[in-house]
């Protein structure tokens, strides 16, 4: 097993479990359950194999509730939130409760906008059940719904008391889900780690096959990666906006054709790979970069062309209402190198949609 820290000072930070056979282990759960009301929020994909297994650990010694969400990025909005309050009031949940997030991101999501809203706020655990949650979405606070017109527009920081992730999980994740994990692994060598990047090249076969000790690497080198960044920056007023690489473009396709109908991770992959190629135009990086990604995410099975049915048009449409966008004017998180990303406003509407243009 290993452990890491999120670092938000005495009373906020918190520890990042990683290892195999954890969900059936107490000794990582009762230590951040403060009272003794439980709500485990799930799906209808994820109940079945690992409900029993957590609310059995957990039920001598709490008031154990259940509420099993719809399964699917599409559920993801308002109206689904509401469930986890309905069951939060008809049970009679105090602020003492905690809510347990056994999912993806989506669920991930959810229950921590609700533990964020929730009598002002409650306190929530968070149980990935993908790799793209173990990596991203279930660590730094950001939680949220989304609205027709953009992905992740209401939502809260809200940071969970402990986030377990058991590798064994990951065995009955479909090939499409692992994929869309590994394009956010791929980001944090992009964004800040180049000797990371590196290993990845190298260990991505060893990676899309689950093995063992190159699987925890990977995910103890993200969660770092990106718990570095949010422990400097927790709401994104400077340098947290570099792990939204890509996720401009990425968000813009998601919108486009219809959340869920993408992966999250398959639409970042192709938005760095625009972002990239963006980053060549402005004469940052070299052209071969974005020969050396794309032949990456081919490895991990992930899509290289942005949507043919999606125009120059669109992507500037729904990316002038991207929460980056500050003042009327869009800011975009590229790269000056492999390992050093930055925040700017200096990329023209010309070479944006020729970036588009080049990775259709």
């Amino acid at each position: 097993m290993q452990k890491l820290t999120v670092e938000l000072g005495e009373q906020r930070s918190y520890p990042i479990y990683i290892g195999a056979g954890l969900l059936s282990n107490q000794s990582y759960f009762f230590p951040y359950i403060h009272g003794h009301q439980v709500c485990i929020v799930t799906n209808e994909t994820i109940a079945p194999l690992y409900l029993d297994a957590i609310r059995s650990l957990l039920a001598d010694k709490y008031q154990v509730d259940v509420v099993v969400l719809p399964d699917g990025e599409q559920y993801k909005q308002l109206d689904t939130v509401t469930q986890i309050y309905d069951c939060l009031l008809e049970n009679k949940h105090n602020r003492t409760t905690t809510l347990i997030a056994l999912g993806g991101g989506v669920v991930g999501d959810m229950t921590g906008f609700a533990a964020a809203t929730y009598q002002r706020g409650v306190n929530f655990i968070q149980i990935p059940t993908t790799l793209l949650a173990q990596v991203d979405s279930s660590v730094g606070g950001k939680t949220g719904v989304n609205h027709p017109l953009g992905k992740n527009m209401i939502g809260a920081f809200h940071q969970p008391r402990a986030v377990i992730i058991d590798t064994d999980v990951l065995q009955t994740l479909p090939a499409r889900e692992l994929s869309a994990g590994v394009a956010e692994i791929i980001k944090y060598g992009l964004i800040s780690d180049q000797t990371f990047y590196d290993w990845l090249e190298i260990n991505v076969v060893s990676l899309m096959s689950l093995e063992q000790a190159v699987l925890v690497e990977a995910i103890l080198k993200s969660c770092q990666n990106k718990a570095d960044v949010v422990s400097a920056d927790e709401r994104e007023g400077g340098i947290r906006a570099i792990l939204n690489f890509g996720h401009t473009f990425g968000h813009a396709i998601e919108a486009a054709q219809g959340y869920g109908n993408w992966l999250h991770g398959e639409a970042v992959a192709t938005g760095m790979l625009v972002a990239l190629d963006l980053s060549a135009r402005m004469g940052w990086v070299d052209n071969s970069e974005v020969t050396r990604l794309k032949s990456l995410l081919d490895k991990s099975n992930l899509p290289v062309t942005v949507p043919v049915d999606m125009s120059n048009q669109q992507f500037l449409d729904i990316m002038a209402v991207d929460k980056k966008v500050l003042s009327g004017k869009l800011r975009l998180i590229l790269l000056k190198s492999i390992g050093d990303a930055i925040v700017t406003e200096e990329a023209s509407v010309v070479k944006i949609t020729e970036s588009i243009a080049a990775c259709r």
